[in-house]
């Protein structure tokens, strides 16, 4: 690693070390393009002992080209003393700042718009569901013109670089690609015309600063994706162009989403594959980008070649201090991003502000030291419980953990066992360690009890306890052999075969029909309702619905109830049909969680002060859960 914290020269401008931040989403913005607090926070946290320059998050060259309500704006009279608060946190880490343009073109969001997304051609865009009208002439050179204006402004503003995206299924590559562009017109003659033409708009606006292209090695789409022989040409023109570096990463946003995200699941050839055909393609310096936040990864990459920076963005969201604890060999202190996309993605697909699983501070004033400070029992050493042991603890209360297991962790322990999702254990032992590091004190093996209140005598109790499975009220069913979820993924008892009924084809029970098909196993999940797999996040969920869809083995039976279980079959309705089913010979139960026991009268007798948090308050998820240990430490 001695290597990345050396230094790299791009175009005219020294870098700390060959770390970079990408250009990643916030929703931290506002409709009216000023610049908030939480955006000059969140860019303080990662400029401070970071990577070597930050890429803003996506600005687009014209207002019709926004993905999000709340992206940054450029096109806006105000955009540059807006977005040059920006730089100037960036520059006082001592960091430099590259603007990254943009147009989304079919990609384009009409909430964030206002209008129908255009493209070089109509051409209907799956994951927002809208058809793209066909650019003018005279709109392309609006858009053209934008990018010269965006480019004065990135001058105006005192940005060290400019990024313009060539790739990921956008505007300039959907001119490229002759399976979108269908135009007759000199756009559709040349195809390269548009980006050759943006190119020197940003030029012209900017002659001095040093540009960095960024291209999808592979869009992962046959059917719509980009053709290499359609992005050699562009490789070519960036070198003629004197383009300083060419970012690489993954996918389409419109045809290939897990690829664009990089999710946990996805194998990692195709990526290494794709920058190895980059780095045949050209002699330009490449910044390599997607799940790069472990050491080996960026050893193998490095390694062999086919990359001279890296770009962290999801894994410094997790950790802002990663690129420094690498540094100085601080790799229990680490949190780990596991690629889930639960906390970032999924909560701005819902109109939300970024978040993460790991870290409920990114983009938050830093906590301080209570001016009170309290002695604190915390009841279960779950996520939530963990996460409130943690922040109470640094804000400077004496904390003690109860846990009634052996071992910290609740069902995040469980989580990482799910298909797709091993990287997400690092996360885990890294919240396990900085619990042990920073509490007064951790109990194992012990509940919450009047004994042990009376013995630490808590100012503050607070009430973490989880939640335990619903079992459902189904004739029959204490005839069957059985367990439930948390039974399952523990491996407390055998799985007994061939047939196994899965009752709940929610998250957990898709994720355990997956597993167990996958073993073998003939599956059967069913939910009362509609859809499958519902509190997924979007691409976790397409993702294992397209592994399920290959095993012949598993059937998923939505708007399904199991009525009766009988000596020889199972009645079950579904969606008003009576059903007959052939016995199973083990039953998992995965129909729901319950909010566990509150303290009792016994217990509230001796503490005055309770507060119940997480699953104990309201069955969620682990991103809610941890958050909710964090507000708890920010009221106290």
């Amino acid at each position: 690693m001695d290597r990345m914290f050396s230094g790299f020269t791009l175009g005219n401008l020294k870098l700390n070390n060959r770390f970079v931040f990408p250009p990643i989403k916030t929703a931290y913005g506002n409709p009216q393009g000023v610049v908030t607090d939480r955006q000059l926070t969140f860019y303080k946290q990662i400029a401070s002992n970071g990577p070597g320059f930050l890429i803003l998050e996506p600005a687009s060259v014209t207002p019709e080209g926004r993905e999000h309500p709340k992206q940054l704006c450029i096109h806006l009279k105000e955009s540059a003393s807006e977005l040059k608060k920006i730089v100037d946190v960036i520059h006082t880490g001592n960091r430099l700042a590259c603007l990254h343009l943009n147009h989304a073109g079919a990609a384009a969001n009409p909430k964030a718009t206002g209008t129908k997304p255009k493209a070089p051609s109509a051409i209907t865009c799956p994951t927002s569901g809208q058809t793209s009208e066909p650019l003018t002439e005279e709109e392309i050179e609006t858009i053209i013109a934008g990018y010269k204006s965006a480019a004065e402004k990135a001058k105006e503003a005192s940005f060290d670089i400019i990024e313009i995206q060539a790739g990921h299924g956008y505007l300039i590559s959907q001119f490229l690609n002759k399976k979108i562009n269908k135009r007759i017109d000199k756009c559709g003659e040349d195809r390269l015309l548009f980006a050759r033409e943006a190119l020197a708009a940003v030029k012209e606006g900017a002659p001095e600063m040093p540009l960095i292209l960024r291209i999808s090695g592979s869009e992962m789409s046959p059917e719509y994706g980009i053709d290499l022989e359609d992005l050699n040409p562009l490789l070519s023109l960036a070198e003629k162009e004197g383009i300083s570096a060419i970012h690489v990463g993954m996918g389409s946003a419109c045809f290939s989403p897990p690829w664009y995200f990089h999710h946990a699941s996805l194998p990692e050839k195709p990526q290494l594959d794709a920058l190895s055909w980059v780095r045949e393609h050209t002699f330009l310096p490449i910044i390599a980008a997607g799940r790069m936040g472990r050491k080996e990864k960026i050893a193998k990459v490095m390694d062999q070649g086919l990359a001279d920076l890296v770009a962290l963005g999801r894994p410094l969201i997790a950790d802002p201090d990663l690129v420094v604890k690498w540094q100085k060999d601080q790799n229990e202190e680490i949190k780990y991003c596991g690629y889930c996309l639960q906390g970032c993605l999924h909560r701005l697909k819902n109109g939300e502000p970024l978040g993460c699983n790991l870290n409920p501070e990114i983009g938050l004033p830093e906590l301080k030291l209570s001016a009170k400070p309290l002695k604190v029992l915390v009841a279960g050493g779950g996520p939530g419980g963990m996460s409130a042991a943690l922040y109470l603890s640094r804000r400077g209360h004496k904390v003690t953990l109860a846990e009634k297991s052996d071992k910290l962790g609740g069902q995040f322990n469980l989580a990482w066992k799910a298909p797709g999702k091993q990287s997400m254990q690092e996360g885990l032992d890294n919240l396990e360690y900085l619990v042990k590091a920073n509490t007064e004190s951790v109990i194992l093996g012990r509940t919450v009890d009047t004994d042990l209140i009376d013995e630490i005598s808590p100012d503050l109790l607070v009430w973490a306890t989880g939640a335990v499975q619903n079992i459902p009220e189904i004739k029959g069913l204490s005839s069957q052999y059985t367990m439930n979820s948390l039974e399952y993924f523990k491996g407390d008892k055998p799985i007994k075969g061939p047939r196994v009924l899965v009752i709940g084809a929610g998250r957990t029970g898709v994720e355990i029909a997956e597993k167990l098909g996958t073993g073998g196993y003939e599956v059967v999940a069913t939910k009362r309702t509609d859809p499958i797999g519902s509190m997924m996040e979007m691409i976790t969920k397409k993702l294992a619905m397209m592994r399920i869809g290959k095993l012949s083995n598993v059937t998923l039976m939505p708007l399904t109830t199991v009525k009766e279980f009988k000596t020889d079959s199972v009645a079950v309705e579904q969606d008003g049909e009576q059903l007959t089913l052939e016995p199973f010979q083990t039953v998992i139960l995965s129909s729901g969680m319950l909010s566990a026991l509150s303290p009792d009268e016994s217990i509230r007798k001796f503490v005055a002060n309770i507060e119940v948090i997480g699953d104990a308050k309201q069955v969620q998820d682990i991103f809610s859960a941890v958050h909710a240990g964090y507000e708890l430490a920010k009221k106290y």
